[in-house]
């Protein structure tokens, strides 16, 4: 029987897909985050083909997968950061908590990947300074393809933060990442200067395309004109990156446009507008962004968890260097989220896990700046570790606020009788030649 035919990888694509709805459910109920047990599920499989030998001698499983990790990963980067700034409401009472989350995403991250970096040199043989701060930069980034998924259940202010801190930390981690990847190269020239005008160019060619965009697109007729535009975006994405400049800021700002048009579409640019069309193409593009990250997403971790060695989790110094990693990242969050919460951190402080922009950035390392004494199991180490240390801080919470709610119903506020109060005339006395 033909292992690789087109039926047995619809039949195996659809299964996925199938636990991967299950899994969200489970994810729901328990606060297990769905990524783990996709990652489990890669290793299941990644078991049973090794132990029924269906690739044959001499074919490497993770060299077969690893140009579709990275597909799925880019791709799944994009739909991620799409769908959160879809999400992203710029209002007038939201604007300190959008400015809040921007600055504590942007300290931790140069915080997390500054102290990482040290780590790295001082532990891995190899490891000059800024190849360190090139490896710690994704071991620095918050995950949202995990948090927001797993912060549903959290209260609004909460939640809210974590929306906007996590899609900061990706794109400002990103950001951070090409940059510093750019420092290294030999011909490259204009440090900071050159990234601050790249950045700049990147933003005012961002918002130019946005505008044409919805300018355009609300006048198309077509049924199919959503997955048209997804097309256009991936387009500009890769273009720009071509050209070496921050291209996730042009799928940042075009979810924005579109979600704050009452915002961006004031004078006579309202004019040109045609609101009920835009809203339509806003709705739909909202749904089908949730559905590819979904599909994407659960292909990411399941295909991670297919190529990952977990042996390399049981070596005493890959632990021992993500354990250091991982206190370091909670120590710093603690700090700043005091300086900016006071004592109110709880749960936020433990809800910083790491995951598929970690993975794809890993990936990004150029051959030549690959250090032979790296270990690739620091990266799942601190994923996995990360993740349960969020799931046990979410269902702590959960407990804590059950318990208040119990003691609320249970003693309810007692209610007495009202009296009104007794109100004595005041006499006014008689002064000399006043009359009766």
């Amino acid at each position: 029987m033909e292992v690789f035919s087109t039926y047995n990888a619809i039949i195996a694509a659809s299964s996925i897909l199938i636990l991967s709805f299950f899994f969200g459910e489970i994810a729901k109920k328990t606060n297990v985050p769905s990524v783990l047990m996709l990652i489990v599920l890669g290793l299941l499989i990644q078991f049973g083909v090794k132990e029924s030998n269906i690739l044959g001698e001499g074919k490497n499983l993770e060299q077969l997968l690893l140009p579709v990790l990275k597909l799925l990963g880019t791709v799944g980067v994009i739909m991620i950061v799409l769908e959160a700034a879809l999400e992203l409401k710029l209002e007038k009472d939201k604007y300190w908590s959008i400015a809040k989350a921007l600055a504590i995403a942007l300290v931790c991250l140069l915080s997390s990947t500054y102290v990482a970096a040290l780590i790295l040199h001082y532990t891995v043989d190899g490891m000059t300074m800024q190849l360190a701060m090139i490896y710690a930069t994704p071991l620095s980034i918050l995950s949202s393809a995990i948090i927001i998924p797993s912060v549903n259940s959290l209260e609004y202010t909460k939640k809210e933060f974590h929306i906007y801190e996590s899609t900061f930390s990706d794109i400002l981690g990103i950001m951070l990442f090409y940059y510093l990847l750019g420092d290294m190269e030999p011909d490259h020239a204009g440090g900071l200067l050159q990234f601050s005008a790249t950045t700049i160019l990147t933003l005012v060619l961002a918002f130019v395309a946005s505008y044409l965009i919805i300018f355009i697109f609300q006048h198309i007729k077509s049924h199919t004109k959503l997955f048209l535009l997804i097309a256009v975006l991936l387009l500009l994405y890769a273009i720009a990156k071509k050209f070496h400049l921050s291209s996730l800021i042009i799928i940042l700002v075009f979810g924005l446009v579109i979600a704050n048009m009452g915002l961006f579409f004031r004078g006579k640019l309202g004019k040109y507008l045609v609101v009920e069309k835009a809203n339509q193409i806003y709705e739909g593009l909202h749904v089908i962004t949730l559905e590819t990250a979904f599909v994407v997403r659960t292909f990411f971790f399941v295909i991670f968890g297919i190529t990952i060695t977990l042996s390399s989790m049981l070596s005493f110094n890959v632990a021992l260097i993500s354990l250091a990693i991982i206190a370091s990242i909670y120590i710093i969050r603690w700090v700043i989220l005091t300086i900016f919460f006071g004592k109110d951190t709880m749960p936020q402080v433990f809800i910083g896990p790491r995951g598929l922009i970690t993975i794809l950035l890993f990936y990004s390392i150029p051959e030549e700046m690959l250090v032979p004494g790296f270990d690739k199991g620091i990266l799942l180490f601190v994923i996995i570790v990360t993740s349960l240390i969020m799931t046990w801080a979410l269902i702590s919470d959960n407990k804590v606020r059950s318990k208040i709610m119990r003691q609320a119903t249970s003693n309810p506020i007692e209610t007495a009788k009202w009296k009104a109060p007794s109100v004595t005339p005041v006499v006014k006395e008689k002064k000399d030649g006043e009359e009766e």
